[in-house]
Formats: structure tokens, sequence, C-alpha cells
């Protein structure tokens, strides 16, 4: 560690010291079935929304917690597998997991590492430092991490606690918690998703943007690349980069989307008060937003441009494919495409039953289909299909009485979008997400223990002043 980065961690540590109240812990033990304490909270998914969950509930003094990840340390969330832009697309300046912590924030980790002149140089942060950053925040925090774990179920247990299966090295074991916080990122209620038209080609054939992808192995060769948002230019330009012989880009639309929603909602009132709204106000928003999907940036398409080999095609959906001799052929509303491999950067969708961890209760949480039916010109089934959260995240019964034990388990990811707007999944929302979803976690917790507490206070006698009485 440089000497810079050693100072600050150092200055991290002391600050954290210093806004520690209040600092007594106020959680007691609940032993589980198996004769251990349970956890309080359980946080499935060690990316930057697990970890910045992890902070925050350590600062409330919700300290009996872990996180899992599926993943080796330092290959969680995206950004060293599936993303594949040079940089992150939010402003440099933007806060997150810090957690309104200045001592804490991308910035000064960049200062501390590369010196002030190369912050004040930087345009964007490369993807591969905000990785070095989140690596740096789990060390510092002293976060409880565990890697290679993946939670293949989750039951109901005695005593209203939660049991989750965990998927290790060495086989299965089972963690008990109180509460669960499904942190899960971009398919952590479903899988992404591959047009109807395309699902039967083989895996040789066509992979989905989220895929590990051998960009190596396509060079010199014709590849498809479905969608038009920046995922989709991102997947072209690597490889056209790679050196794939030509890269047709198929956009569905009339005209590719030049405006980013996400940025006009970065303010702290949406933020903030979103999830108040009600039901219409919030479908009105999000349907809006989601339908647009997410822009590019200039030098995303620039990218992709300034290649000869880089064809886009607009109004170009895809309404068949078929395997021949001479190739893939994309069958669009514009004619037809032939090249030797498909990439589908189509988002995701929401399948609760393809979870393996929701699977058990898939069929009873709620969507906002269950909850909400707007006018008819602003139905969309794709949306519908997003799960309806509680006010703490929490998922909800679709029938009520079947699943209870299910508002204990709380999703921060993509699919909260439609109940939170950006929230789980989003760095700039993260200083106003993470606090209201602990506030819920701990609420939860404190009501749970109500009767502790009032046991708690009648026997507490801590006397603050001696009193001397007569002579």
């Amino acid at each position: 560690m440089s000497d810079g980065l050693a100072a600050l961690t150092a200055q991290v540590r002391s600050d954290l010291a210093r806004i520690a109240h209040p600092s007594m812990p106020w959680l007691t033990p609940v032993i589980a079935p198996d004769g251990r304490p349970a956890l309080d909270v359980l946080i499935v998914g060690g990316g930057q929304s697990g970890l910045a969950t992890a902070f925050a509930l350590l600062r409330s003094r919700v300290s009996n917690i872990l996180v899992l990840d599926k993943a080796e340390a330092g290959r969680e969330g995206p950004w060293l597998t599936y993303a594949r832009m040079p940089t992150l697309r939010s402003p440099k300046d933007f806060t997150g997991p810090d957690l309104d912590i200045p001592s804490l924030t991308y910035q000064s980790w960049h200062e501390a590492t590369f010196g002030t002149d190369s912050w004040r140089e930087l345009d964007l942060i490369p993807r591969e430092y905000w990785a070095d950053y989140l690596a740096w925040y789990r060390e510092v925090l002293d976060l409880p991490v565990r890697n290679g774990c993946e939670v293949v179920d989750i039951a109901a247990a005695a005593d209203g606690l939660l049991q989750a299966t965990v998927r290790g090295k060495d086989g299965e074991t089972t963690i008990h918690a109180r509460k669960i916080v499904l942190a899960t990122g971009q398919e952590g209620m479903g899988d992404w998703s591959i047009p109807e038209p395309l699902r039967h080609l083989p895996a040789t054939r066509c992979v989905h943007s989220g895929a590990q992808i051998d960009f190596e192995a396509l060079r010199g060769r014709r590849v498809a690349v479905i969608g038009a948002g920046a995922s989709a230019f991102d997947n072209a330009a690597v490889a056209l980069e790679t050196g794939a012989a030509r890269v047709d880009l198929l956009c569905r639309r009339a005209e590719i989307q030049l405006i980013q929603p996400y940025r006009w909602l970065t303010f702290r009132g949406f933020l903030r008060h979103f999830s108040e709204l009600d039901d219409a106000w919030r479908w009105r928003f999000m349907r809006a937003v989601l339908e647009l999907r997410e822009g590019f940036p200039q030098h995303t398409y620039d990218r992709c441009a300034h290649h000869a080999a880089f064809h886009l095609h607009e109004g170009a959906p895809v309404v068949a494919a078929r395997e021949t001799s001479e190739g893939v052929v994309l069958q669009t509303a514009n004619g037809e495409v032939i090249v030797d491999f498909v990439i589908s950067a189509t988002g995701i969708t929401m399948d609760f039953a393809q979870r393996p961890e929701l699977k058990r209760f898939a069929g009873n949480i709620a969507r906002w289909t269950d909850r909400y039916t707007p006018e008819a010109s602003e139905r969309n089934d794709r949306l519908g299909a997003f799960p309806y959260l509680a006010d703490d995240y929490a998922l909800c019964e679709r029938n009520a009485g079947e699943t209870p034990w299910i508002s204990n388990i709380h999703v921060f990811a993509i699919a909260s979008t439609m109940s939170f707007g950006a929230s789980g999944s989003s760095i700039n929302a993260m200083t106003t997400a993470v606090p209201k979803l602990v506030h819920g976690l701990t609420r939860g917790l404190f009501r749970a223990d109500i009767d502790k507490h009032w046991a708690s206070f009648q026997a507490y006698d801590v006397k603050q002043a001696a009193v001397r009485r007569g002579t």
C-alpha cells in the first residue's frame, strides 16, 4: 500500500470513530434451530450494493451480518467480467458507496493513489480503477465477505427465521438469518433476455451480453449485436477492436435513442421520494424511463462508428433466425443479415422461478401486475412482471398468508427499479437508497424485538449520580 493510501486508510478509520454515536449495541442473538446464533442480516451479493449495505448496517450497530458472493474475491459485480466499457458512464464526481463520508469517496481514493493532478485531469473513471476502489473499500471497512458461496435456496425456519442453503467448494451448508438482502445485480430476479426468434440457436452461435465471450475467437468473423443501448455498443466495440470482420448492430426502434433518462432523475427529490409516490405516478415515471432504456454517451458511439466494419441498422427488429451453411441468417424488418455469431444485448427478464434461491416461493411473489392496473395506453407486460416491493424493499405476497416469511427478504437490485426508481445497482442513488433500505431493516429488527427492549428498559437501573440525604 502506498504512503498516500495508507494515510487515507487511517483517516477513514479516524473519521468513522468520530461519528460512531450512538455506539451502544442494541441487538441480542437469536438462536437458530441448529443451536447456533442466527445472523441478523445475510446479504447475498458482494458487489457495490452489497458492500454499501453492509457498511450502513455496521454504522447502525447491526454487526451480526455476513455478505456472500459466488464469485472469487475481486471479481464481484460486472466490472471485470461482462462490463465492456473502458470507463464508468457516471460523471467522476458522483458519489455512492461512501454514503457521504468524504474520506471514503472515490475521489479521495484516486487522489491518494494517483495524486491530485491525476484527479483533476481525469475525465471518466476507468472501470478497473472502480474495481480496485471497491476492493480497498471492502478492506478499509473490514466488511465480513465470504466468496465462492452461492445461495441456492431460501426457506422458512422456526421462530420466524429464514434458512439459506449455501453451496461452496466444500458442499452445501445452512445459514439462518432474521433478514436476507438480495443485492444480486442485474439478473437477480430472473435472467438475461434473449429474444424469442433467437432462443433456438446454440450457444456456439448466440449468447447474451452478460455471458463470458471469447472475443478473440471472433477475429475475422461476422458479428451481429441485437439491441441499441449502451451495453450493445460496448459489445460491438470490443468485437470491432478485437478484429471482427464486420459488426452489424440491429436496433428495433426507427431511430436509436440519444437521450439518457437516468441523467434527469439524478436529483435528491426524485431519488429520495420517488418510492413514496402512489402507484399511478410510480408506474408513469418508470414506464417512461424503462421504455426509453439506457442511452449511450458520444464516446461510446464514436468507439464503434470510426470502424469501417461497423454497420448500424435502425428499424430492424429480428423476426426470425436460421442456421445455414453460410452462417446465421437473421430476418429483420429491413431484410436479411448473415453473420457467424450473435450477441444479444437486450436486457433482463423478470422470471423468479429461474433463480434457484427464489424457486420455492416464486409463485407467491407479488408482481406489479398483481397490484396495479394502468390505463390501456400505459400497459407494459415486461414492466408488470417486476416485483412489487414494500416500503422497506421487502417482497410482498401475491396471496396473503401462504408465505408470510418472505416479508423478511429484501430486494436491493435492478429488480427494485419499478418500486424505488434508481436504487439497487445505481451508483449515484446509493446515498439515498442505502439509508432507506437500512432504515427498513433496522425498523423490522427493532419492532420484532420490542418485548425484549421493554424488558431491558424496565430492568435498567444505572444511576448517574450519588445523592446524600440528611446529615
